[in-house]
């Protein structure tokens, strides 16, 4: 009788071992087949050839897109060289008896330090702008104590 209560417990622990491992077989099953049709895209796709050949597709268009992604960020660099970059601005009482600091110089310029620099000098007569290209960080024209420091200050904004 022990012998026979013995195995019959020997063959329920041994028929719930195999019931769990096929409950987790049926799991991974699943699991798996779900990812399968998600690689053969649902049923669209028939075989692993068309798998990897539209995945080559795929994977050319986007290299391509990317080409492109890089001549454009090419393009926008060489156009940033040209463009206005660096700003310095002073603020100056021209006559010291007179007014605030109402006038300015202005210097703006590109990354390789050319570009402008505008002065607008305020009197009780009137307003003065006066602008100087700029070549290199430098001018063909005189310039001015405020329009120097502009110069610095905006060679120094980088």
């Amino acid at each position: 009788m022990d012998i026979i209560l013995i195995s019959l417990i020997t063959l329920a622990v041994i028929a719930f071992v195999l019931a769990v491992i096929n409950a987790f077989l049926l799991w991974y099953f699943h699991q798996t087949n779900k990812k399968i049709d998600r690689l053969l895209e649902k049923g669209k796709i028939k075989n692993f050839k068309d798998v990897f050949l539209s995945l080559k597709q795929k994977n050319e268009d986007l290299e391509e897109e990317i080409k492109k992604a890089f001549l454009k960020i090419k393009d926008l660099e060489d156009t940033c060289q040209t463009t206005i970059r660096k700003i310095g601005m002073v603020r100056f009482n021209p006559f010291n008896d007179v007014g605030g600091n109402q006038s300015f110089a202005l210097a703006m310029m590109d990354n390789k330090n050319n570009g402008f620099v505008i002065s607008s000098f305020f009197t009780k007569e009137g307003n003065r702008v006066y602008a100087k290209t700029i070549k290199n960080g430098e001018s063909d024209h005189t310039l001015s104590e405020e329009e120097k420091e502009a110069i610095k200050r905006a060679i120094g904004s980088e």
